[in-house]
């Protein structure tokens, strides 16, 4: 039997799988979020998809290194560590994610943007990036600024725009 959203919801509390949940303070319901996260996606121009996997290569690079910074083309330094356990996925999925934390600095913006394996996961899976006020909430479009995740929307009007000069 499939889980109702609002059965997820009652995970995310806090106390629940984590000590702090994953909602926050937003007094959205989790619909909400959900969708207001989608639509914003959508106005980018990306897929969750896309950003997942701009995350998880950027993870992946900074395995390397486990607990020191990695430097990662083009202008990206990843610092990945890992604490003993394992999450599971408040959506109820079978399995568990380790405790994964992925820092990236954007050495050319001067910015940098924290995430775990279980926000990749949940990002790829659900689109959910967590709720306002959540420690590990994920705006979608500071993920795309500081991450430079450009989609084929937004790569096919920058092309049209630079073939007509």
């Amino acid at each position: 039997m499939k889980p109702t959203l609002e059965d997820v919801q009652k995970e995310m509390l806090p106390g629940v799988i984590t000590r702090d949940g994953f909602l926050g303070s937003d007094p959205r319901t989790l619909e909400a979020i959900l969708q207001d996260d989608n639509e914003t996606v959508r106005g980018l121009g990306l897929t969750h998809a896309l950003i997942a996997a701009k995350m998880r290569a950027l993870m992946q690079a900074g395995l390397r290194g486990l607990g020191t910074w990695v430097a990662v083309a083009p202008h990206f330094v990843v610092l990945v560590d890992s604490v003993r356990g394992v999450l599971p996925c408040p959506f109820l999925h079978e399995g568990t994610f380790p405790k994964t934390r992925v820092t990236v600095k954007n050495t050319r913006l001067g910015r940098e943007i924290t995430f775990t394996e279980l926000n990749v996961h949940l990002i790829e899976a659900h689109g959910f990036y967590e709720g306002q006020g959540a420690p590990f909430r994920l705006d979608p479009p500071t993920l795309a600024q500081v991450l430079e995740i450009s989609g084929p929307e937004t790569n096919s009007a920058a092309g049209q725009s630079s073939g007509e000069n």
